[in-house]
């Protein structure tokens, strides 16, 4: 896909006066609204850029109660943020994003987390259907101890990806960390994710069984070890999808916290899921962080792998 071009971009985003307007109109479409008493006249005062209710005297300003509260950032460098982490293939770092919009490392570190927190709180409560491969992973850089299953320095995720057709095309993927590939792990996203009926199709790993408890039906295939197992038809996307997210993120990043790995996932996520629509994806992301709670730095910081 296209996408929006930079020039594009800038022509619709380029001025204070542009961003300011494509938030108030993308939070309050019809209007502004009180968030307290729902009444829709109101006064601006200039001076402190807030909205003054005619009715209950609340002030309310245009990113309060949003992830986008508080901020010194001028919004033109919000809408850059946005336009980096969405209309990039891959991701792009703290670091370089602190290059690119112009702020400190700290800054920029907080924005793209929020960033990425929105787009973890958005695809959340989304279910898959029909027909799904899921396979299981591991994320983390190489440390000294035990390798593979089991080793503290890695977080478990599961890969899961609805298809489409008998070519069994990719429509829709989650990436979803998990506490361990145990039976009770699998039914509580299963449950949470996958909609009643699915066929899940998986590489005979027990665990994956416990979809039957949610209403799916498993399909386990057992395949070979190595190359063949992961050229097997039947895994060919949910073999993949990880591959691809792995080799971006070791790509772009230094290393990655593992209590933040649910918001690098879901960057990656967000991204695919909406890839045939790349040019309205700056407005779908900034409404939705217009309705996401603020997300104070300590909050940030504290982050606990929850899948």
């Amino acid at each position: 896909q296209k996408g929006l071009s930079l020039p594009k971009f800038l022509e619709k985003y380029g001025t204070e006066e542009q961003c300011y307007s494509a938030l108030f109109h993308l939070r309050w479409p019809d209007g502004f609204v009180c968030p307290e008493c729902g009444n829709k006249i109101y006064c601006k005062i200039k001076s402190r850029k807030v909205y003054q209710c005619h009715r209950c005297h609340r002030q309310t300003s245009l990113t309060s109660g949003t992830i986008f509260a508080a901020t010194k950032v001028p919004l033109t460098k919000w809408f850059l943020a946005i336009y980096l982490l969405t209309q990039r293939k891959t991701s792009v770092s703290a670091l370089q994003l602190k290059r690119d919009i112009g702020v400190s490392y700290n800054t920029a570190w907080k924005m793209k987390h929020k960033l990425m927190q929105v787009m973890l709180e958005r695809e959340k409560g989304k279910k898959l259907s029909g027909r799904i491969e899921i396979d299981d992973a591991y994320i983390g850089g190489e440390r000294p101890g035990k390798p593979g299953r089991g080793a503290a320095h890695k977080a478990p995720f599961i890969a899961v990806v609805e298809t489409e057709g008998e070519e069994h095309r990719p429509q829709r993927m989650q990436l979803r960390t998990v506490s361990g590939f145990r039976s009770a792990e699998i039914e509580r996203y299963a449950k949470m994710s996958l909609e009643v009926g699915s066929i899940v199709v998986s590489d005979g790993l027990a665990c994956f069984k416990a979809v039957e408890k949610a209403g799916c039906h498993p399909i386990p295939f057992v395949s070979e070890g190595g190359r063949k197992g992961v050229e097997h038809p039947s895994f060919k996307w949910v073999n993949t999808m990880p591959g691809n997210v792995k080799n971006a993120i070791t790509g772009t990043f230094h290393s990655v916290s593992l209590k933040h790995v649910p918001r690098y996932l879901a960057e990656f996520e967000y991204r695919f899921n909406r890839r045939y629509r790349l040019d309205d994806m700056i407005e779908r992301l900034a409404y939705v962080g217009l309705r996401t709670p603020p997300m104070p730095y300590r909050f940030l910081r504290m982050a606990e792998i929850d899948g």
